[in-house]
């Protein structure tokens, strides 16, 4: 009862004392033009439009133009024309967080989407464009985390804290690699981000990849394929102000999402709309600022507070690794997991290639003998790798490289360790055992 009150009590608070509007004096594709009340308005300030079929429609302005504001909807502009009122909302669009939200699916809007009612607001609010903690006042990452994939665990070790990006093409496996890092990585809450996924894949990844266990510890926000840019940025954006809530709150924080190329996309439509030029790719210079602002949330907090250890999937457009957004990704993040579509090809999942995969946090999280058994097995991992057209072809012969006669004679072993069902779990300690076994026969 208290909590309701106290959720109450928020909501009134919230109510604006006056309501100031002006009017839409113009219309073009998404973009609506608003007269009158620019001076009430910023970048980022909402605004709310009665449509004349009675509805609503939330708005965000991104720019001014010829002393007009240019804003864009969160939903459909039907029922809007010229003369509409449309009235300044907030200027430093928040959420209302608590620890009820765990277990809940939400939208871009902080509602809930699951049907089970509705949710406790907080009492404070918390920003969702809130700038990352200052470099000075970070702590350093801590020990490593525990993800239950072998291939992770044994060859690309993550500490907590650590920013992580999984790079793959469509098809590949990423949304279930995903599913088990969900599952299984050991954190107190987990935050979930699904941005412009598949609408039929939402229910199948709750109810079956998270689980009801999953759920209880968990925090989902979706914004489907096909919403508009604005609810998949902002989606993006509630999934790290929700993990900065647990974060200052002493919890480790696992937050993941799916996926950052089409919170990429999205930026890049709000800025055609706006009139930015396109640049690299077609992708706006604003793309490329907002990147770093939305990864860097991410990581160690400040002394006293919890860490968000960061997995985000890129999707990569064409197989090409090395396309503008999975480009300015890699260098932001402290490592990145890549998926081969050749690999999932053979029937290997995950399809990771673990000699292509970088921690940036190894070898220094790891213990000497443990350094030296991932060196080993990568050693024969490229070994093979270098040789296997050759021993595929009969041209290679036994006996003329030590090295590749150890590496071909490892490959089924490894093949398997690296192979790994979707509900299948392996703790850290029990990786680097099965490695150290591999490399001892």
């Amino acid at each position: 009862m208290t909590a309701s009150l106290d959720s109450l009590h928020t909501e009134i608070n919230r109510i604006q004392p006056d309501r100031r509007y002006g009017r839409v004096v113009a219309v073009q594709g998404l973009l609506v033009e608003v007269a009158g009340a620019e001076h009430s308005l910023s970048v980022g300030s909402r605004v709310v439009i009665d449509a004349r079929d009675g509805r609503r429609v939330d708005c965000e302005v991104i720019g001014f133009g010829e002393g007009r504001s240019l804003v864009m909807p969160f939903t459909g502009l039907d029922g809007v024309g010229i003369g509409c009122k449309a009235y300044v909302g907030d200027t430093e669009p928040a959420a209302h967080p608590s620890s009820a939200w765990l277990g809940r699916v939400v939208n871009a809007f902080g509602e809930p989407v699951d049907g089970k009612g509705p949710l406790l607001q907080g009492s404070s609010p918390a920003l969702l464009r809130a700038r990352p903690p200052a470099a000075h006042e970070r702590q350093r990452v801590g020990g490593k985390l525990d993800l239950g994939v072998r291939a992770l665990n044994s060859f690309v070790s993550c500490c907590a804290g650590q920013r992580m990006g999984i790079f793959a093409g469509s098809g590949v496996g990423k949304s279930v690699l995903m599913s088990m890092l969900a599952r299984y990585t050991k954190a107190d809450v987990s935050v979930i981000g699904l941005i412009g996924e598949r609408g039929r894949e939402v229910q199948e990844f709750i109810e079956d990849d998270l689980g009801e266990e999953g759920l209880k510890r968990s925090v989902v926000v979706v914004a489907t394929s096909d919403e508009s840019a604005l609810m998949r940025r902002q989606a993006a954006w509630l999934t790290l102000t929700l993990s900065e809530f647990f974060r200052d709150r002493g919890k480790q924080v696992l937050c993941l999402m799916d996926s950052i190329t089409r919170f990429a996309m999205a930026q890049r439509e709000i800025g055609l709309a706006g009139g930015e030029p396109p640049t690299t790719k077609g992708y706006t210079p604003t793309v490329f600022t907002e990147l770093p602002k939305l990864l860097e949330r991410a990581g160690p907090g400040p002394k006293g507070t919890g860490a968000i250890t960061g997995l985000f999937t890129v999707l990569v457009e064409g197989d090409d690794h090395n396309e503008p957004v999975a480009d300015a990704v890699r260098g932001i993040l402290d490592g990145h997991i890549v998926m081969e579509r050749a690999i999932a090809e053979r029937g290997r999942y995950p399809a990771i290639n673990v000699l292509k995969s970088v921690s940036r946090t190894m070898p220094g999280c790891n213990s000497d003998e443990e350094n030296n058994l991932v060196r080993e097995a990568r050693a024969s991992l490229a070994a093979y790798v270098d040789m296997e057209e050759m021993i595929r072809l009969g041209a290679y012969r036994q006996g003329a490289d030590p090295l590749v006669d150890r590496a071909i004679q490892l490959m089924p072993r490894l093949e398997a360790f690296l192979n790994q069902r979707k509900d299948e779990q392996t703790m850290l300690a029990d990786g680097y055992q099965q490695l150290a076994e591999i490399l001892a026969s």
